[in-house]
C-alpha cells in the first residue's frame, strides 16, 4: 500500500499554476520514469513557468494550445513570439482540434443535440474541467505522434486563466479512448 498526497485548490477556474508547478516538481522528484510532461497553455505563459520550475529534470515538457481559429477565424491564441520563446528552452508547441469536440461541435453547433464525446468530456469534468483537459490533450499529443501511447505521463490543464490539475496518466490515441489510465491525480480544484 502507498500513501500519496493530492494538492486541492479552492476552485476551478483560478489561477494555481505557481502552486501547481511546484507540486509537479515535487512529483518529479519522487517519481522515476516519468519522461513526458503535457500541459494545456493557450498563450504559452504556464508552459514557460512550468518550464522554469523543472528544467533540471530530464523530461520533455510539450505545451498543447487551442487549435488555429478557437477565437477568431485564422488567429492563434498564442504569439508566434511566445511559440519561439518555448522552442528556445526546448518545448513543442502543438496546436489541434480538441479531441472532445473538434468537429463534432459544429455539428452541434448548428443542428443542436450532443456528441457522444459531449458525454465523455462531460462525465470528466464532474471531476474537475482540468481532469478532462489533460485527458483530451493526451489523446491530441498521442493522435499527433508526439507522445507515444501506453507510457505513464504528466498531463496537466485547468480552466480559463493558468492552470489548477496536474494528473499521472497513460494516454491512447482516440480510437482506444476507454483504455486511457488516469493513474494519480498530483493536483486538483475542490470546487
Amino acid at each position: 500500500m502507498e500513501r500519496k498526497f493530492i494538492t486541492y485548490f479552492e476552485e476551478q477556474g483560478n489561477d494555481y499554476t505557481d502552486e501547481l508547478v511546484k507540486a509537479v516538481r515535487d512529483k518529479l522528484e519522487a517519481t522515476d520514469g516519468i519522461k513526458r510532461v503535457l500541459i494545456a497553455s493557450s498563450t504559452g505563459a504556464s508552459a514557460l513557468k512550468l518550464y522554469g520550475a523543472i528544467e533540471e529534470f530530464d523530461v520533455e515538457i510539450i505545451n498543447v494550445t487551442h487549435h488555429m481559429g478557437f477565437s477568431g477565424p485564422n488567429e492563434p491564441d498564442i504569439s508566434q513570439d511566445m511559440v519561439e520563446k518555448l522552442e528556445d528552452v526546448g518545448i513543442k508547441t502543438y496546436f489541434g482540434s480538441h479531441a472532445f469536440s473538434g468537429a463534432a461541435r459544429g455539428v452541434t453547433n448548428k443542428y443542436g443535440g450532443y456528441s457522444p464525446l459531449d458525454v465523455v468530456a462531460d462525465t470528466l469534468r464532474m471531476f474537475s474541467h482540468g481532469i478532462k483537459v489533460s485527458a483530451e490533450i493526451s489523446i491530441m499529443a498521442a493522435d499527433a505522434g508526439l507522445i507515444p501511447v501506453g507510457e505513464k505521463i504528466i498531463a496537466i490543464g485547468g480552466r480559463g486563466h493558468g492552470v489548477d490539475t496536474a494528473v499521472i496518466l497513460t494516454p491512447v490515441n482516440a480510437k482506444d479512448l476507454f483504455k486511457l489510465k488516469f493513474h494519480e491525480i498530483i493536483a486538483m480544484p475542490k470546487d
